[in-house]
């Protein structure tokens, strides 16, 4: 795929994400991101909205700097500005990338991610900002959940969005391969927002219409008792039936 076609997509799928009426993001709230190539990526520029976002409203960046401050010395706000709009490709306009940069850089790193989506549904911060999130996710609800969102989400606690961030989110990550020998689709911040990467812009799409849902009827359970999650053997069976699987790839 020509990296104009991908930057089409994201383009498209962005204004999705943005759309008012999934509830996703208001104002300038949310970013999204695609791997143009082996070396380059496109973030959206900071402050931009995602309703309407064209061409211009993304910033074409270079992994290996973006990279490299995950390992690098702690930098104040304005040292993370300069390092950002250094790693930009080329000759660009004023924009600069977004402060959830060095995220999507790791996020689009990981094998089989090529699209990455971050926006603040209400139903899902209704969760994340609650005293028993992290209990409220603990399991799955249904099987579509698992087929489309995977065997369960990543969990970050609060942290400074930014550099920080990005840093927490690469060690919950790196537990969370370890524990299921994938990357996640779904990431959930607490008192933030949601997280999903995909291999298609479909296929972030898919995942975010689906927490969504998910939230949805997990914050509804709570009027009748509270959630009856799947078991672990349930859950891993769906996860890997053959049939699920390919209908799996059907969606993406």
């Amino acid at each position: 795929m020509q990296p104009n076609d991908i930057l089409q997509q994201l383009i498209a799928m962005s204004r999705r994400l943005g759309d008012p009426t999934n509830d996703c993001v208001i104002l300038g709230e949310g970013n999204t991101s695609a791997r143009a190539d082996e070396e380059t990526f496109w973030v959206k520029a900071s402050g931009v909205y995602l309703p309407g976002i064209e061409a211009s409203g993304f910033v074409h960046v270079r992994f290996e700097p973006v990279l490299a401050m995950l390992d690098g010395p702690d930098l104040s706000d304005e040292e993370v500005k300069q390092e950002l709009i250094a790693a930009k490709v080329g000759a660009q306009g004023q924009e600069r990338p977004s402060v959830e940069t060095v995220l999507h850089a790791l996020a689009l790193d990981l094998p089989g991610i090529n699209f990455a989506g971050h926006t603040h549904p209400t139903a899902i911060n209704a969760l994340t900002c609650s005293v028993g999130f992290e209990e409220a996710v603990s399991g799955r609800l249904f099987p579509d959940e698992v087929v489309i969102c995977g065997p369960a989400p990543a969990i970050v606690p609060y942290t400074d969005p930014g550099l920080p961030l990005a840093r927490k989110v690469r060690e919950v990550i790196a537990r969370y391969l370890e524990d299921h020998g994938e990357p996640p689709k779904v990431t959930l911040m607490q008192n933030h927002g949601l997280f999903a990467l995909g291999r298609t812009a479909q296929e972030v799409e898919n995942i975010t219409a689906m927490v969504v849902k998910t939230a949805r009827i997990l914050l509804g359970t709570y009027a009748l008792g509270g959630p009856h999650f799947m078991s672990g053997e349930a859950v891993e069976r769906i996860h890997t039936r053959p049939d699920e699987l390919y209908r799996r790839k059907r969606q993406e």
